[in-house]
């Protein structure tokens, strides 16, 4: 099943970019990626015969417990977008698929998700089988991951979680943020919605990120004038999902660099047990805001990141 584009997938969403969707970087901020994803998911649901998966009435829901994203070509105010959505694997109750987010004008891709969810019910969120409906038109959404798709950077295998509070406590990660999550927050089934993750990492990022790109910089020949970041890629894990009135508190530590990018890892974890809502790897570069690209990262740059690196950090 192909688009005009060659792009594979079926069509899930349509829109653009607002001006309030884009951040300082002058780009569409990584939380408004996450939402368009997420809506687009409700598309994709239909397409497998689950019209209703996300409205309060559902019968079953599809629950998020991983996204992988590549983020490619910047959205800017006022840019159109489309997303194409298909299916990678379907298992007995759980699900990998594309989301494929496009420049129509272009045809270029401006951000990929492998999203891997499970059929669950909606407000307790036991996962049980896929109904028949829904194996027989996964089968008809079947697609393969473009090259620009797969992980460049990130390992997907399995993984077991090693965040803690106690362990974010002993590791000295910075906490980037704490708050509570208010009903906006939070979906129809009172589940935090899955941008708050990636978008309260990024309205934290700036304090604990700014030495390191002020290094990068001070060894960077020539410097730029201006500078600011960009993610490239992320992997998310969902592993419990606080609701309305939980609270949360993000840590994060630097893993490493090479001549291109840092590596980071965040923990979101609840305060009132220690134990983790979810963790995320990032890896992010240094951006020229002016010339509209990377700044390398020296070797002296890279020996200075790596004394600031945590060591044992993971997922």
């Amino acid at each position: 099943m192909r688009f005009a584009e060659g792009l594979p997938g079926v069509e899930i969403w349509r829109g653009g970019v607002n001006t309030w969707d884009c951040d300082e970087m002058g780009h569409m901020n990584v939380r408004h990626y996450v939402g368009r994803a997420m809506e687009g998911l409700v598309g994709l649901a239909a397409e497998l015969g689950m019209p209703h998966a996300f409205s309060p009435f559902a019968n079953a829901t599809l629950l998020v417990k991983e996204h992988h994203i590549r983020f490619l070509r910047e959205a800017h105010a006022g840019a159109p977008l489309y997303m194409l959505g298909g299916v990678i694997e379907m298992g007995e109750c759980d699900a990998k698929v594309l989301q494929l987010l496009v420049h129509p004008a272009s045809g270029e891709l401006a951000a990929t998700f492998q999203t891997t969810v499970v059929h669950a019910t909606p407000r307790e969120g036991q996962v049980f089988p896929w109904p028949t409906i829904a194996r027989e038109r996964a089968e008809a959404l079947r697609v393969e991951v473009p090259e620009k798709a797969r992980a460049r950077s990130l390992d997907l295998s399995p993984f077991a979680s090693t965040a803690s509070l106690a362990r974010a406590e002993a590791l000295g990660l910075t906490r980037i943020g704490l708050g509570g999550l208010l009903p906006s927050d939070c979906d129809v089934f009172g589940r935090m919605r899955a941008e708050q993750f990636i978008g309260r990492v990024s309205d934290g990022i700036g304090a604990f990120i700014h030495p390191f790109r002020d290094t990068i910089v001070a060894h960077a020949d020539p410097k730029p004038a201006r500078f600011g970041g960009a993610v490239l890629e992320y992997r998310i894990a969902y592993l419990a999902w606080p609701r309305v009135g939980d609270r949360v508190d993000i840590r994060s530590g630097l893993l490493g660099a090479d001549a291109r990018t840092m590596r980071m890892v965040h923990w979101m974890l609840d305060p009132a047990t220690g134990e983790p809502w979810g963790t995320s790897q990032a890896v992010a570069v240094t951006f020229d805001l002016d010339a509209r690209k990377v700044v390398p990262v020296t070797d002296a740059a890279q020996a200075a990141l790596a004394a600031r690196a945590v060591a044992d950090l993971a997922l």
